[in-house]
């Protein structure tokens, strides 16, 4: 079973709004991303692979806050498909191909706000000396 690292109720007083539809699925997803930016990142966990300190736990929910409320800026469901096809029609010239979003060397699309919360808690760039 997949870690989710929020709840609808933590994005809610994250982002000072309703979660949106679909927030469990959203999260779920995003805690997702959140692991594979932290794929060397060293902090203790219990059996279940979560966190225990509580320092690292609110950076975890935030960064999960953080991505979802990203993707939902960006129109992204979840699934990583918006953003990347576009279309641009000026008179009768109509445009259309693949525009890929900037993504971070993993290739991960990590939400600014993510990121941030992730190197606050020293969970980035997770190097092990």
């Amino acid at each position: 079973m997949s870690r989710v690292y929020a709840t609808p109720a933590q994005y809610a007083a994250w982002t000072g709004q309703t979660a949106p539809t679909g927030a469990d699925r959203l999260l779920a997803r995003a805690s997702e991303d959140i692991d594979d930016a932290l794929r060397t990142a060293v902090y203790d966990t219990d059996d279940a692979g979560m966190p225990t300190d509580p320092d690292i736990v609110t950076a975890l929910a935030d960064a999960t806050c953080a991505q979802v409320e990203y993707q939902q800026a960006t129109g992204d469901d979840g699934t990583g498909a918006a953003g990347r096809w576009g279309s641009v029609s000026i008179g009768p010239v109509s445009l259309s191909g693949r525009t890929d979003t900037a993504a971070g060397p993993s290739g991960l699309d990590l939400a600014p706000r993510a990121d941030r919360a992730l190197r606050r808690a020293g969970l980035l760039p997770g190097v092990i000396c």
